[in-house]
């Protein structure tokens, strides 16, 4: 399967449209950026849930560099969510956002959400969360439900979860989530399902899941991207991206709001 082969962005006469969610984890752009900018460039997402941005020293200036390589807009988080952060392209109007930090476990790096309500046209709108989740089982676990409560204190009946859930659909975190929503690559399988590690991947740990109004044309890892070669995936960063094509329905409360 190849990326043509995956809906294309758009919206429809009836107000819904077709968005394209790039979930990545991207290791701190520790490894390749011009790789890494490839990939995403040729996904042509209209959002990307970023898992490990920057968090430390002139994070902002990363989170710049990379949105404006891969022809993106910051919508928030980075360092206020502890790493999750979310891009989009200008298709989108941010109607909110919110960055949430997640309760500490002593010895455990605190972990963050990003979340924002994103509208697509003049009346799909579409709730995001992006996470990345402990590597702890029981903290992981926790985490998950805080997950879906934070979805459900958005407001919005169309909502997404995407991010690297450190945890395998077996995994009593991914269970819980999935319980809810669905897992986008059980939905609609396209292209590859592990994710991890990006040289050998063995381990399908990221994921994208939708709320029951949104459709799931297509998700999985992408293949056949234009001028990108599996070197780009490799050396990039040590995940493999997931990509999703959903169909948001239109919302009647979705034709206003503001911008945060």
């Amino acid at each position: 399967m190849t990326l043509d082969d995956l809906p294309a962005s758009r919206t429809e006469p009836d107000g819904s449209a077709v968005v394209r969610l790039l979930s990545y984890n991207v290791r701190s752009l520790r490894d390749d950026t011009e790789a890494l900018a490839r990939v995403v460039r040729a996904c042509a997402p209209d959002v990307v849930c970023v898992q490990e941005a920057p968090r430390f020293f002139r994070w902002r200036k990363y989170a710049s560099r990379l949105a404006m390589a891969t022809g993106l807009v910051y919508v928030t988080g980075g360092a206020t969510a502890t790493g999750p952060m979310i891009l989009s392209s200008l298709r989108a109007t941010v109607e909110r956002s919110e960055d949430v930090l997640l309760p500490r476990t002593p010895g455990l790096h605190r972990r963050g959400l990003a979340t924002a309500v994103l509208r697509f046209g003049r009346a799909a709108r579409l709730a995001v969360v992006c996470c990345h989740l402990s590597l702890a089982e029981e903290e992981r676990y926790a985490q998950a439900g805080l997950v879906l409560e934070r979805l459900a204190d958005m407001g919005a009946d169309a909502a997404v979860v995407a991010g690297d859930l450190n945890d395998e659909p077996d995994g009593r975190a991914f269970r819980r989530l999935a319980g809810t929503l669905r897992d986008g690559w059980a939905a609609a399988p396209w292209g590859g399902g592990p994710t991890w590690p990006a040289g050998a991947p063995r381990k399908r740990i990221d994921a994208v899941l939708a709320s029951g109004p949104v459709g799931v044309l297509g998700c999985g890892v992408p293949a056949g991207l234009a001028g990108v070669g599996d070197a780009d995936l490799r050396v990039a960063t040590d995940h493999l991206p997931v990509l999703a094509a959903l169909r948001v329905p239109a919302d009647p409360g979705g034709t206003g709001g503001r911008t945060g």
